[in-house]
């Protein structure tokens, strides 16, 4: 009870900071000024949906909610959104999110659906998730990978409302940090009806902090299929480029871009096309400025099709990553080789690219290795690996070629994690009935 006394207050304190950070962010990403409202727990007309019974949807299911923080999460959530659709297809969805870049990718792949509501999650204080969820009305929530609040959890609790933690992952690293503040997240965790953990490993590491009712479902992320469009537009891409090569460094972080470009300037073909696609794209016009201050021309693909005289492209845009993927020869997954733990290269291999990655992996440690060892992607250390590597691969086609072939195989490999969700969800619900039914009795 201290633990979360002294968290609820540090809340307190620290959201005049929180806000302040959010104004500053707006300097160069304006939606970061939009929605302060919903950041404290006032939606106004946004969480209004009809009436809460709803014919042909069972009560314990009429509005399910599903928080993923940001644009990784809710691509992820794509094959459970699509799930729950077929399998409550009448039902209230209510997708939260944290960052503008998610919200914007929510509206990009959820939007148009019908009973849908795309809301920012509030802050984890005590009145802003009681009007949050009093306003939603769930009765159910999915949380995806790491979000755990426990305010949140509490106020869920005290609703009647089962709260599960799904494609629930927790690096070795993570879990160290989060064992410092175990008497505050011990009992969060415990107020969960279910854990669907990506791997053994995770599930380990989450029933030492105190999680329970813990069950392996795999990683959605392996689930995401590219869609046939963005496949094809890779296809135009290449297409427009002819035989010239491309390196694409995708999802890179801060720091990340100068280290890429040395690679590509240590490469034995003279027309290599890199092309860069950071992880957050409000970045785009420091990559810019690194190219243009080392001499580089650089095109913005908001401005079209890299030319002749490109060197290096610039996709500054969100959700066009599988285009990028089918037009690459070969492929740099971000966020590994500065250590911030590694980006999703589950994408990748479904797009059938040769991966590279980086020797900081930690927060997909189990999908990478698997890839590195099933041919899908290679692991380089440093610049001076990864430009020999780059090279190697694209002088050997017949190497690529084989690289594709085992990352497709990889990827179809660990699919399934949709099914066994689901099938925890039922489980959930169906003892949720019972305890509705009991308490008629």
């Amino acid at each position: 009870m201290m633990a979360h006394a002294l968290y609820t207050l540090l809340w307190r304190l620290l959201t005049p900071c929180f806000l302040l950070r959010l104004l500053w962010r707006s300097r160069r990403q304006p939606d970061y000024r939009r929605h302060w409202g919903e950041r404290l727990g006032f939606y106004g007309t946004a969480l209004m949906q009809g009436k809460k019974e709803i014919p042909g949807v069972p009560a314990q299911v009429a509005r399910i909610w599903l928080h993923a923080v940001s644009v990784g999460e809710m691509r992820a959530a794509e094959p459970l959104v699509a799930a729950l659709r077929t399998r409550y297809p009448a039902a209230t969805l209510i997708l939260t999110c944290m960052t503008p870049t998610g919200r914007a990718t929510a509206q990009a792949l959820y939007g148009a659906m019908q009973n849908t509501r795309i809301v920012y999650l509030p802050y984890d204080l005590p009145g802003a998730v009681a009007r949050f969820l009093a306003g939603a009305r769930p009765d159910l929530g999915l949380l995806l990978e790491t979000e755990i609040w426990p305010n949140l959890l509490a106020a869920a609790q005290r609703h009647g409302i089962p709260v599960l933690l799904v494609n629930a992952r927790l690096s070795r690293r993570s879990a160290r940090g989060y064992a410092r503040v175990a008497p505050l997240l011990r009992p969060a965790l415990r107020r969960l009806a279910a854990v669907a953990a990506q791997s053994k490993a995770d599930a380990n590491r989450l029933a030492l902090l105190g999680a329970g009712h813990i069950e392996v479902c795999g990683n959605l992320k392996f689930e995401v299929a590219p869609s046939a469009e963005l496949l094809a537009q890779g296809e135009v891409w290449r297409a427009a480029l002819g035989e010239r090569p491309v390196l694409l460094a995708a999802s890179t972080r801060e720091g990340e871009e100068a280290m890429l470009i040395a690679v590509w300037q240590r490469l034995r073909h003279p027309d290599v096309l890199l092309v860069i696609a950071p992880r957050h794209p409000e970045r785009s016009a420091d990559i810019e400025t690194l190219a243009q201050g080392l001499g580089i021309p650089v095109k913005r693909r908001s401005a079209g099709m890299a030319d002749a005289a490109t060197r290096l492209w610039l996709v500054d845009g969100f959700g066009e990553l599988p285009a990028c993927y089918r037009m690459a020869d070969v492929a740099f997954v971000g966020g590994s080789l500065a250590p911030l733990g590694g980006q999703n290269l589950i994408e990748a291999a479904a797009c059938a690219c040769p991966v590279l990655v980086g020797p900081h992996t930690f927060n997909f440690a189990r999908a990478t290795g698997d890839a590195v060892a099933a041919g899908a992607a290679r692991r380089i250390h440093d610049v001076e690996e990864c430009a020999a590597a780059v090279n190697t691969l694209l002088e050997n086609a017949a190497l690529r070629q084989q690289m594709s072939a085992a990352a497709l195989r990889f990827a179809a490999s660990c699919r399934g994690a949709t099914g066994r969700v689901m099938a925890l969800i039922a489980a959930v619900i169906r003892e949720k009935e019972k305890g509705a039914q009991c308490s008629t009795c």
